[in-house]
């Protein structure tokens, strides 16, 4: 169906006797979509995440990836549509690169012929008669990410994806991320290194204890978990002091103020960002710089258990 989605969970819930590790989830990724998962270590995001690909079984609800539920007859066909990069890939060593693509693309059903090809897309064309066992972490890394690439796959889930590797090797990753993205490629990326997901994901899920407590664009996020801005002016001498008259007026919209010599940090609600900025705009000259601060992806993270 064309309109279907990518990627689509209705009340997806996974028991372990007692234990609710995924409660009652509702998901929809749109084809195309970078979608990031994010949540403490037992918040339930890897237990789902092995769902979604049909590892291991729901206890209930509907999962389905690339239009087919990802358990019973179905799954098979599914899945080769889709591509996995785990945390943790296990290589056999005494293979090289290139051998190594081959038993992957041989297990996937995929063409040998474009295994040299994606070894080159990754940079580790001078490395593919070489064996495993001299690759080095990021080698290993990009290695998987090759194997994950195979048969074209249209969703891709990515755990991790960028252990190990160096910060030109991480730019390049997310550069061919956006190639894919271009071609209406499905990505869902789990990651603990939460400044790299932020300007990289088109949306986002928080999990906290089983369920998603938040989801949508970094924009959004920010304005449903409201934190506060944070203005930083540097100004002439005095004239920090001197703001604490007029911001005395944005204490009760629970602004906090604080001076350290000729700088002011401004802690302020979304809602008072345009009545801070008129205080502040109105001494002209006087104030040599100023900065304002959105919240992070870290900060929204962390702020969802306030």
């Amino acid at each position: 169906m064309e309109n279907a989605a990518a990627i689509e969970l209705r009340d997806a819930r996974k028991h372990f006797g007692p234990i609710r590790a995924v409660d009652g989830v509702d998901l929809r990724v749109e084809r195309g979509e970078v979608f990031g998962l994010i949540g403490h270590n037992g918040a339930g995001k890897s237990t789902l995440f092995k769902m979604m690909l049909g590892l291991i079984a729901a206890t209930g609800g509907d999962i389905r990836v690339a239009g087919a539920p990802v358990q019973g007859h179905a799954a098979r066909a599914a899945r080769r549509q889709i591509g996995y990069l785990p945390e943790n890939l296990v290589l056999y060593d005494n293979l090289s690169g290139l051998e190594t693509l081959h038993f992957f693309a041989r297990l996937k059903k995929a063409p040998l012929d474009g295994a040299a090809a994606l070894l080159a897309r990754v940079g580790l064309e001078a490395a593919a008669d070489r064996p495993v066992r001299g690759y080095s972490k990021g080698m290993r890394q990009r290695l998987g990410f090759a194997q994950a690439l195979l048969g074209a796959p249209r969703v891709l889930f990515l755990d991790e994806p960028t252990n190990g590797l160096d910060p030109a090797a991480i730019r390049d990753f997310y550069g061919m991320l956006e190639g894919l993205r271009a071609r209406g490629v499905t990505i869902l990326i789990t990651s603990h290194i939460l400044a790299e997901l932020q300007q990289r994901v088109d949306r986002l899920a928080i999990m906290v204890e089983g369920r998603i407590q938040a989801l949508g664009s970094v924009p959004a996020l920010r304005a449903q978990i409201d934190l506060p801005l944070v203005f930083t002016l540097h100004a002439e001498a005095g004239v920090a002091e001197d703001l604490r008259v007029p911001l005395a007026g944005l204490q009760g919209a629970q602004c906090e103020a604080s001076v350290d010599g000729a700088s002011l940090t401004l802690r302020c609600p979304r809602a008072h960002k345009m009545a801070a900025l008129s205080i502040v705009m109105a001494l002209g000259r006087r104030v040599r710089d100023l900065d304002i601060r959105e919240p992070t992806l870290e900060d929204l993270f962390f702020g969802i258990g306030r």
